[in-house]
């Protein structure tokens, strides 16, 4: 008999966990070890349960998915993180890849294409779906000079309110290093105030509520 991928759910909206759940066990080579509603359930839960892949929601209260995602990688480097949310902005997907995730699915997709995702990551390739993928075409009409990885992480942490010092404890860095990022990304993306950098983060996505789905 053929080993079966072991999926953990994480999401902190029950009746999505739920869903995916019972769509996932329909399948005889996929079996959910566990459905999860925070990053620091799954934190603690990764070594007992042992999952293959992880489908971890990004907006959760606690940790965010991005958090949960280094953390994973660091305590389990063999788990494969599929990010399954609703947000399509080009700055979460490509922040979320340079995390260590290896797909990136949106939630309003056919439910067997979750699956393939699933497939896909433990075929040991990346996942984006259609929309992802679109998301992250090349902006023709952007001169703007792109964010670094590191930069596009600093910039979720102002978009959420947070200070130079809390931003700089939950990155471990320094506090004139963040900074210099922070003066960086407000060169590049031709903004002079933090109230801009806020808006300008609400306008792409990059700060959603985390009510949502």
């Amino acid at each position: 008999m053929t080993q079966r991928t072991r999926v953990m759910i994480v999401d902190d909206h029950p009746m999505v966990a739920e869903g995916i759940e019972a769509i996932l066990e329909t399948y005889d080579d996929i079996e959910v070890v566990g459905t999860l509603s925070s990053g620091r359930q799954a934190l603690t839960a990764a070594e007992s349960l042992n999952p293959d892949v992880v489908l971890l929601d990004l907006n959760m209260p606690g940790m965010s998915g991005l958090t949960a995602t280094e953390l994973l990688l660091e305590q389990r480097p063999d788990i494969r993180i599929l990010i399954l949310t609703m947000h399509d902005s080009r700055e979460y997907i490509s922040t979320a890849l340079n995390h260590g995730a290896r797909g990136y699915v949106l939630k309003d997709v056919p439910t067997e294409e979750i699956k393939t995702a699933i497939d896909a990551v433990m075929r040991g390739e990346q996942y984006l779906c259609t929309g992802a993928e679109a998301s992250l075409q090349p902006r023709i009409s952007d001169g703007r000079e792109p964010l670094t990885s590191r930069e596009q992480t600093v910039l979720l942490e102002l978009a959420q309110g947070k200070s130079n010092r809390d931003v700089a404890e939950a990155l471990n860095i320094s506090i004139h290093t963040v900074e210099t990022h922070r003066k960086n990304i407000k060169r590049k993306l031709g903004i002079s105030s933090t109230a801009g950098l806020t808006r300008y983060a609400l306008e792409h996505g990059v700060l959603q509520g985390t009510g949502e789905l």
